[in-house]
C-alpha cells in the first residue's frame, strides 16, 4: 500500500433532513434515501480495496431529536441489519461498532451483535458503525477505565500513555482516519473521532448524503491523494509517532 493510499475513510453522513426539506418530504424519507447511499458507499470502498470505512450513524446528541424521528432511525438501523447481513458475508466485510450500544433498544442491540458475531474476522473490509456515538463520551469512558484500574492496582499512573490511552478506546485495532469526509455542507466534525482524527485530512462537500454517490466518493479520494500530508513536521518524511502505529495491529 503507497503512502497515499487510504487505509481509513470515516464519513460524516449529513444532509438527510435538509434533503428531504428541499423536496417538501418528511424527514424520515431523507434518512431512508440515506441508507441507499450507504450501501453504494460501502460496495465502492470495497471494489477501491479501502481496508476500513466507518460511518457516523448516530450520535450521543442525535438522543434529544423528537422521539418519532429517534425511533424511525432505529427501526431503519434494524432493517439495514437484517437486510445486509447475507451481502455483509459474501463480500467479507467485517461489521464493528462503536459507542454506548447499551444505549440503543434491546432489538437493535441484539441484531447488532448477532451481524458483529457473524462477520467477526471476515478480511475483505472493516465497517465499523459508529452508534450511540460521541467523542466526549468515547474519551471519558476510556478515562473511567483507567481510573478503575490503577485503583484495582492492575495499572500505575506512571505507565499510562498514549498506547495504554487508546487500547481503551472503542476503535481500538482500526488505524486512525486518513480521510474524514462531511456531505451536507457543514464544516466541523461534530464530536466524531476526536482523538483518532488528530492529524485526519477533512474533505467538506455541499452534496447531501441520498445524493453522495460513486463520482463523488472518487472526487474526495483523489482530492485526498493530492494532499501532503505532514504529520506536524517539515516535509513527508515525518511519520506517525508510534503509540499510533501500535493501535492499527489488531
Amino acid at each position: 500500500m503507497s503512502e497515499r493510499s487510504i487505509r481509513h475513510l470515516a464519513i460524516i453522513m449529513d444532509g438527510n433532513g435538509r434533503w428531504a426539506r428541499e423536496r417538501r418530504m418528511l424527514r424520515i424519507e431523507g434518512h431512508r434515501a440515506g441508507v441507499s447511499a450507504v450501501r453504494s458507499a460501502v460496495e465502492h470502498c470495497r471494489r477501491r480495496g479501502i481496508p476500513h470505512l466507518t460511518l457516523f450513524a448516530f450520535s450521543t446528541e442525535n438522543w434529544t431529536r423528537p422521539a418519532l424521528e429517534v425511533g424511525s432511525l432505529m427501526a431503519l438501523l434494524d432493517s439495514y441489519l437484517e437486510a445486509e447481513l447475507d451481502q455483509l458475508v459474501r463480500q467479507r466485510i467485517e461489521l464493528r461498532s462503536v459507542g454506548n450500544v447499551d444505549a440503543l433498544p434491546a432489538t437493535l442491540a441484539k441484531r447488532l451483535s448477532r451481524v458483529e458475531n457473524e462477520t467477526r474476522g471476515l478480511d475483505g473490509m472493516r465497517l465499523t458503525l459508529a452508534l450511540s456515538y460521541g467523542g466526549r463520551d468515547e474519551i471519558l469512558r476510556a478515562t473511567k477505565q483507567i481510573v478503575r484500574d490503577i485503583r484495582l492496582g492492575l495499572l500505575s499512573a506512571e505507565a499510562v500513555d498514549e498506547e495504554i490511552f487508546e487500547r481503551r478506546l472503542d476503535s481500538y485495532g482500526t488505524p486512525p482516519p486518513d480521510l474524514v469526509i462531511r456531505t451536507g455542507g457543514e464544516q466541523r466534525l461534530s464530536n466524531f473521532l476526536l482523538w483518532q482524527c488528530a492529524y485526519s485530512e477533512l474533505y467538506f462537500t455541499l452534496v447531501h448524503w441520498p445524493d453522495f454517490d460513486e463520482q463523488d466518493l472518487d472526487l474526495a479520494i483523489a482530492w485526498y491523494e493530492g494532499r501532503n500530508r505532514r504529520f506536524g513536521c517539515v516535509d513527508s518524511t515525518c511519520r506517525v509517532r508510534p503509540a499510533m502505529r501500535s493501535a492499527t495491529s489488531g
